[in-house]
Protein backbone atom coordinates (compact mmCIF):
# COMPACT_ATOMS: atom_id res chain seq x y z
CA UNK A 1 0.00 0.00 0.00
CA UNK A 2 1.25 3.58 -0.36
CA UNK A 3 2.23 5.81 2.22
CA UNK A 4 -0.26 8.34 0.69
CA UNK A 5 -2.88 6.02 0.42
CA UNK A 6 -1.94 3.99 4.47
CA UNK A 7 -5.10 4.62 6.75
CA UNK A 8 -2.65 3.63 10.01
CA UNK A 9 0.21 5.91 9.12
CA UNK A 10 -2.21 9.11 8.89
CA UNK A 11 -4.51 8.06 11.86
CA UNK A 12 -0.59 7.58 13.64
CA UNK A 13 -0.03 11.68 12.16
CA UNK A 14 -3.02 12.58 13.70
CA UNK A 15 -2.34 11.50 16.77
CA UNK A 16 0.92 12.63 16.98
CA UNK A 17 -0.12 16.13 16.14
CA UNK A 18 -3.01 15.91 18.84
CA UNK A 19 -0.27 14.74 21.56
CA UNK A 20 2.13 17.79 20.55
CA UNK A 21 -0.92 19.83 20.84
CA UNK A 22 -1.94 18.65 24.60
CA UNK A 23 1.51 18.40 25.57
CA UNK A 24 1.72 22.69 25.44
CA UNK A 25 -1.48 22.71 27.47
CA UNK A 26 -0.63 20.31 30.23
CA UNK A 27 3.13 21.72 30.20
CA UNK A 28 1.06 25.19 30.59
CA UNK A 29 -0.93 23.59 33.52
CA UNK A 30 2.04 23.13 35.35
CA UNK A 31 3.61 26.49 34.89
CA UNK A 32 0.00 28.45 35.54
CA UNK A 33 -0.52 26.35 38.72
CA UNK A 34 2.70 26.79 40.10
CA UNK A 35 3.70 22.96 40.17
CA UNK A 36 6.95 23.73 38.02
CA UNK A 37 9.09 22.92 40.59
CA UNK A 38 6.04 20.16 41.31
CA UNK A 39 8.92 17.20 41.45
CA UNK A 40 12.52 18.89 42.20
CA UNK A 41 14.74 16.89 40.16
CA UNK A 42 15.12 15.34 37.13
CA UNK A 43 14.77 12.70 35.55
CA UNK A 44 13.64 11.36 39.01
CA UNK A 45 10.65 13.32 41.20
CA UNK A 46 12.36 13.49 44.45
CA UNK A 47 16.12 12.47 45.13
CA UNK A 48 14.93 9.02 46.36
CA UNK A 49 11.61 8.58 44.35
CA UNK A 50 10.58 8.17 40.12
CA UNK A 51 6.83 9.43 41.22
CA UNK A 52 6.05 12.28 43.26
CA UNK A 53 5.29 11.44 47.24
CA UNK A 54 2.58 12.35 49.04
CA UNK A 55 4.42 14.98 50.28
CA UNK A 56 4.34 17.34 47.21
CA UNK A 57 0.62 17.06 47.23
CA UNK A 58 -0.56 18.38 43.72
CA UNK A 59 2.07 20.33 42.45
CA UNK A 60 3.72 17.16 42.35
CA UNK A 61 1.07 15.24 41.06
CA UNK A 62 0.79 17.91 38.10
CA UNK A 63 4.35 18.04 37.26
CA UNK A 64 4.45 14.26 37.03
CA UNK A 65 2.02 14.31 34.85
CA UNK A 66 3.23 16.09 32.36
CA UNK A 67 6.44 14.51 32.65
CA UNK A 68 4.39 11.43 32.08
CA UNK A 69 2.23 12.73 28.98
CA UNK A 70 5.80 13.05 27.64
CA UNK A 71 6.73 9.43 27.69
CA UNK A 72 3.05 9.03 25.56
CA UNK A 73 4.49 11.52 22.80
CA UNK A 74 7.41 9.74 22.53
CA UNK A 75 6.06 6.31 21.78
CA UNK A 76 3.51 8.03 19.33
CA UNK A 77 6.49 9.45 18.05
CA UNK A 78 8.09 6.10 17.62
CA UNK A 79 5.01 4.52 15.69
CA UNK A 80 4.52 7.41 13.45
CA UNK A 81 8.13 6.83 12.47
CA UNK A 82 8.40 2.78 12.33
CA UNK A 83 4.77 2.93 10.31
CA UNK A 84 6.27 5.60 7.70
CA UNK A 85 9.64 3.54 7.29
CA UNK A 86 7.78 0.09 6.99
CA UNK A 87 5.24 2.17 4.34
CA UNK A 88 7.90 4.06 2.14
CA UNK A 89 10.95 1.84 2.90
CA UNK A 90 10.12 -2.07 4.41
CA UNK A 91 10.78 -4.47 6.90
CA UNK A 92 14.78 -3.86 6.42
CA UNK A 93 14.17 -0.47 7.13
CA UNK A 94 12.38 -0.89 10.55
CA UNK A 95 14.79 -3.05 11.81
CA UNK A 96 18.03 -0.68 10.91
CA UNK A 97 15.93 1.93 13.05
CA UNK A 98 15.44 -0.67 15.56
CA UNK A 99 19.58 -1.53 15.52
CA UNK A 100 19.60 1.83 16.44
CA UNK A 101 17.44 2.41 19.04
CA UNK A 102 18.94 -0.61 20.89
CA UNK A 103 22.37 0.80 20.23
CA UNK A 104 21.31 4.02 21.73
CA UNK A 105 19.63 2.45 24.98
CA UNK A 106 22.68 0.59 25.82
CA UNK A 107 24.88 3.48 25.83
CA UNK A 108 22.57 5.49 27.78
CA UNK A 109 22.31 2.17 29.87
CA UNK A 110 25.86 2.28 30.35
CA UNK A 111 26.06 5.93 31.04
CA UNK A 112 23.40 5.63 33.79
CA UNK A 113 25.06 2.68 35.29
CA UNK A 114 28.66 4.60 35.57
CA UNK A 115 26.51 7.05 37.29
CA UNK A 116 27.48 9.56 34.81
CA UNK A 117 26.13 13.23 35.06
CA UNK A 118 22.43 12.56 33.37
CA UNK A 119 23.04 14.94 30.37
CA UNK A 120 25.81 12.19 29.13
CA UNK A 121 23.81 9.55 28.50
CA UNK A 122 20.85 12.04 27.35
CA UNK A 123 22.89 13.44 24.84
CA UNK A 124 24.38 9.52 23.75
CA UNK A 125 20.98 8.80 23.19
CA UNK A 126 19.98 11.65 21.15
CA UNK A 127 23.18 11.71 19.09
CA UNK A 128 22.01 7.61 18.23
CA UNK A 129 18.68 8.65 16.79
CA UNK A 130 20.65 11.50 14.45
CA UNK A 131 23.26 9.03 13.38
CA UNK A 132 19.89 6.56 12.44
CA UNK A 133 18.38 9.71 10.64
CA UNK A 134 21.21 9.97 8.89
CA UNK A 135 21.39 6.76 7.88
CA UNK A 136 18.01 6.35 7.22
CA UNK A 137 17.38 9.42 4.63
CA UNK A 138 20.41 8.35 2.67
CA UNK A 139 19.49 4.79 1.82
CA UNK A 140 15.82 5.50 1.12
CA UNK A 141 15.38 6.15 -2.38
CA UNK A 142 11.92 8.10 -1.91
CA UNK A 143 9.72 10.03 0.46
CA UNK A 144 12.38 11.45 2.12
CA UNK A 145 10.34 14.39 3.02
CA UNK A 146 8.38 12.22 5.50
CA UNK A 147 11.04 10.18 6.69
CA UNK A 148 12.91 13.67 8.14
CA UNK A 149 9.94 15.14 9.15
CA UNK A 150 8.99 12.13 11.77
CA UNK A 151 12.81 11.68 12.48
CA UNK A 152 12.43 15.51 13.41
CA UNK A 153 9.59 14.92 15.50
CA UNK A 154 11.66 12.07 17.37
CA UNK A 155 14.39 14.07 17.91
CA UNK A 156 12.83 17.01 19.10
CA UNK A 157 10.31 15.13 21.78
CA UNK A 158 14.05 13.40 23.31
CA UNK A 159 15.27 16.98 23.18
CA UNK A 160 12.60 18.88 24.65
CA UNK A 161 12.91 16.09 27.86
CA UNK A 162 16.25 17.35 28.24
CA UNK A 163 15.30 20.77 28.14
CA UNK A 164 12.54 20.18 30.31
CA UNK A 165 14.87 18.79 32.63
CA UNK A 166 16.92 21.75 32.45
CA UNK A 167 14.35 24.08 33.35
CA UNK A 168 13.80 22.49 36.35
CA UNK A 169 17.57 22.54 37.15
CA UNK A 170 17.75 26.07 36.40
CA UNK A 171 14.71 26.90 39.22
CA UNK A 172 12.29 27.50 35.90
CA UNK A 173 15.14 29.95 34.28
CA UNK A 174 12.87 32.16 32.10
CA UNK A 175 14.80 31.89 28.65
CA UNK A 176 14.61 28.00 29.24
CA UNK A 177 11.16 28.35 30.17
CA UNK A 178 10.47 29.80 26.72
CA UNK A 179 12.84 28.13 24.84
CA UNK A 180 10.93 24.96 25.90
CA UNK A 181 7.65 26.17 24.85
CA UNK A 182 8.47 27.15 21.67
CA UNK A 183 10.26 24.10 20.71
CA UNK A 184 7.05 22.51 21.38
CA UNK A 185 5.36 24.57 19.28
CA UNK A 186 7.36 24.50 16.50
CA UNK A 187 6.85 20.06 16.86
CA UNK A 188 3.32 20.93 16.31
CA UNK A 189 4.11 22.73 13.15
CA UNK A 190 6.44 19.73 12.51
CA UNK A 191 3.25 17.24 12.78
CA UNK A 192 0.98 19.56 10.95
CA UNK A 193 3.43 19.65 7.99
CA UNK A 194 4.14 15.43 7.95
CA UNK A 195 0.34 15.64 7.71
CA UNK A 196 -0.06 17.75 4.72
CA UNK A 197 2.98 15.95 2.59
CA UNK A 198 1.12 12.74 3.60
CA UNK A 199 -1.61 13.54 1.21
CA UNK A 200 1.26 14.93 -1.59
CA UNK A 201 2.21 13.64 -4.61
CA UNK A 202 5.89 13.57 -4.53
CA UNK A 203 7.24 14.91 -7.90
CA UNK A 204 8.28 18.41 -9.16
CA UNK A 205 6.18 21.14 -7.84
CA UNK A 206 5.12 24.97 -8.98
CA UNK A 207 3.07 27.40 -7.45
CA UNK A 208 -0.70 26.68 -7.17
CA UNK A 209 -0.79 30.81 -6.97
CA UNK A 210 0.07 34.21 -8.06
CA UNK A 211 3.44 34.58 -6.90
CA UNK A 212 2.52 37.76 -5.13
CA UNK A 213 0.42 35.97 -2.92
CA UNK A 214 2.52 33.29 -2.17
CA UNK A 215 4.63 35.93 -1.12
CA UNK A 216 2.66 37.65 1.03
CA UNK A 217 1.66 34.49 2.49
CA UNK A 218 5.42 34.11 3.39
CA UNK A 219 5.45 37.83 4.54
CA UNK A 220 2.16 36.73 6.98
CA UNK A 221 4.09 33.42 8.17
CA UNK A 222 7.32 35.73 9.18
CA UNK A 223 5.35 38.13 11.20
CA UNK A 224 3.55 35.03 12.71
CA UNK A 225 6.81 34.09 14.05
CA UNK A 226 7.75 37.71 15.37
CA UNK A 227 4.14 37.45 17.09
CA UNK A 228 4.98 34.25 18.73
CA UNK A 229 9.07 35.60 20.06
CA UNK A 230 7.49 38.22 21.16
CA UNK A 231 4.60 36.49 23.35
CA UNK A 232 6.99 33.76 24.67
CA UNK A 233 9.04 36.63 25.65
CA UNK A 234 5.89 38.62 27.15
CA UNK A 235 4.34 35.48 29.05
CA UNK A 236 8.03 34.21 30.01
CA UNK A 237 8.13 37.98 32.13
CA UNK A 238 5.16 37.82 33.68
CA UNK A 239 3.72 36.65 36.59
CA UNK A 240 3.19 33.00 36.30
CA UNK A 241 6.90 32.22 36.43
CA UNK A 242 5.75 28.48 37.62
CA UNK A 243 6.31 28.65 41.42
CA UNK A 244 5.00 30.91 43.95
CA UNK A 245 8.73 31.42 45.39
CA UNK A 246 10.40 32.62 41.84
CA UNK A 247 9.53 35.97 40.84
CA UNK A 248 10.66 37.35 37.20
CA UNK A 249 13.15 40.14 37.20
CA UNK A 250 14.30 40.41 33.59
CA UNK A 251 11.82 42.27 31.00
CA UNK A 252 9.29 44.40 31.62
CA UNK A 253 6.35 42.41 30.99
CA UNK A 254 4.17 45.38 30.72
CA UNK A 255 6.21 46.70 27.85
CA UNK A 256 6.68 43.69 26.07
CA UNK A 257 2.95 43.27 26.33
CA UNK A 258 2.77 46.45 24.19
CA UNK A 259 5.41 45.44 21.85
CA UNK A 260 3.63 41.87 21.49
CA UNK A 261 0.43 43.20 20.09
CA UNK A 262 2.26 45.58 17.60
CA UNK A 263 3.37 42.10 15.15
CA UNK A 264 -0.07 40.91 15.98
CA UNK A 265 -2.45 43.50 14.55
CA UNK A 266 0.15 43.68 11.67
CA UNK A 267 -0.17 39.88 10.94
CA UNK A 268 -4.38 40.20 11.71
CA UNK A 269 -4.30 42.83 8.71
CA UNK A 270 -1.97 39.90 6.35
CA UNK A 271 -4.04 37.49 7.27
CA UNK A 272 -7.59 39.72 6.46
CA UNK A 273 -5.72 40.06 3.05
CA UNK A 274 -5.08 36.65 2.34
CA UNK A 275 -8.33 35.25 2.92
CA UNK A 276 -10.18 38.17 1.00
CA UNK A 277 -7.89 37.29 -1.74
CA UNK A 278 -7.89 33.72 -1.47
CA UNK A 279 -12.23 33.95 -1.38
CA UNK A 280 -12.42 36.17 -3.94
CA UNK A 281 -10.29 34.32 -6.55
CA UNK A 282 -11.17 30.95 -5.47
CA UNK A 283 -7.76 29.83 -4.58
CA UNK A 284 -6.57 26.51 -3.76
CA UNK A 285 -5.46 28.24 0.00
CA UNK A 286 -8.99 29.40 0.84
CA UNK A 287 -9.67 27.10 3.32
CA UNK A 288 -6.85 27.74 5.00
CA UNK A 289 -6.42 31.23 4.91
CA UNK A 290 -9.97 31.50 6.39
CA UNK A 291 -8.78 28.92 9.11
CA UNK A 292 -5.66 30.65 9.82
CA UNK A 293 -8.08 34.26 10.06
CA UNK A 294 -10.54 32.77 12.16
CA UNK A 295 -7.87 31.70 14.75
CA UNK A 296 -6.53 34.73 14.84
CA UNK A 297 -9.36 36.64 15.96
CA UNK A 298 -10.06 34.82 18.53
CA UNK A 299 -6.46 35.03 19.67
CA UNK A 300 -6.37 38.34 19.70
CA UNK A 301 -10.03 38.50 21.64
CA UNK A 302 -7.88 35.95 24.11
CA UNK A 303 -5.46 38.27 24.73
CA UNK A 304 -7.16 41.55 24.86
CA UNK A 305 -9.73 39.45 27.84
CA UNK A 306 -6.51 38.23 29.05
CA UNK A 307 -4.66 41.35 29.78
CA UNK A 308 -7.92 43.60 30.94
CA UNK A 309 -8.42 40.72 33.36
CA UNK A 310 -4.96 40.59 35.06
CA UNK A 311 -4.00 37.30 33.10
CA UNK A 312 -5.59 34.76 34.68
CA UNK A 313 -4.56 31.25 34.15
CA UNK A 314 -7.01 29.33 32.35
CA UNK A 315 -6.89 32.11 29.71
CA UNK A 316 -3.25 32.37 29.46
CA UNK A 317 -3.33 28.91 28.58
CA UNK A 318 -6.15 29.03 25.87
CA UNK A 319 -3.74 32.09 24.29
CA UNK A 320 -0.88 29.41 24.74
CA UNK A 321 -2.39 26.52 22.71
CA UNK A 322 -4.04 29.32 20.39
CA UNK A 323 -0.62 30.34 19.34
CA UNK A 324 0.27 27.00 18.60
CA UNK A 325 -2.69 26.02 16.29
CA UNK A 326 -2.44 29.67 14.61
CA UNK A 327 1.64 28.60 13.93
CA UNK A 328 0.18 24.97 12.55
CA UNK A 329 -2.37 26.71 10.16
CA UNK A 330 -0.24 29.23 8.94
CA UNK A 331 2.49 26.46 8.53
CA UNK A 332 -0.29 24.49 6.10
CA UNK A 333 -1.04 27.50 4.34
CA UNK A 334 2.45 27.68 3.19
CA UNK A 335 2.51 24.62 2.52
CA UNK A 336 -0.27 24.75 0.29
CA UNK A 337 1.25 26.87 -1.70
CA UNK A 338 2.71 25.03 -4.51
CA UNK A 339 1.11 21.99 -6.00
CA UNK A 340 2.34 19.16 -8.51
CA UNK A 341 2.97 20.05 -12.15
CA UNK A 342 0.84 17.49 -13.22
CA UNK A 343 -2.33 15.70 -12.33
CA UNK A 344 -2.74 12.44 -11.36
CA UNK A 345 -2.94 10.06 -13.91
CA UNK A 346 -7.07 9.20 -14.71
CA UNK A 347 -8.63 12.62 -13.45
CA UNK A 348 -9.72 15.94 -14.46
CA UNK A 349 -8.51 18.88 -13.83
CA UNK A 350 -10.21 20.74 -10.94
CA UNK A 351 -10.55 24.87 -11.78
CA UNK A 352 -8.98 25.16 -8.34
CA UNK A 353 -5.45 22.97 -9.33
CA UNK A 354 -4.66 25.54 -12.51
CA UNK A 355 -1.20 27.10 -12.18
CA UNK A 356 -0.13 29.92 -11.24
CA UNK A 357 0.03 31.92 -14.49
CA UNK A 358 -3.61 31.04 -15.08
CA UNK A 359 -4.60 32.34 -11.87
CA UNK A 360 -2.45 35.44 -13.07
CA UNK A 361 -4.25 36.15 -16.06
Amino acid sequence: MDVMTSRSVARLGWLSFLCQTLIIATGGAVRLTGSGLGCSEWPLCTPESLIPTPSLGIHGIIEFGNRTLTGVVGIVAVAVLLATLAKVGGRRDVLHAVWFALGGLALAIVGFAAQLPIWIPSALLLVTVLAAAVYSLATLPERRDLTSLAWTVLAGVMAQAVVGGIAVITDLNAFVVGFHYTASLVLVCVTAAFLVRLRTRPGPRELAVPGWYATLARVTAAAVAVTVFFGVLTTSNGPHSGDADIIREGFDATLLSHIHSWPGYLTFALTLGLAIVAVTHQLPTRRWAVTLLVLMIVQICVGVWQANASLPPLLVGIHMVLAALTSAACTVLVLRLPQPTTAPAGHGEHPHDRPASVLQA
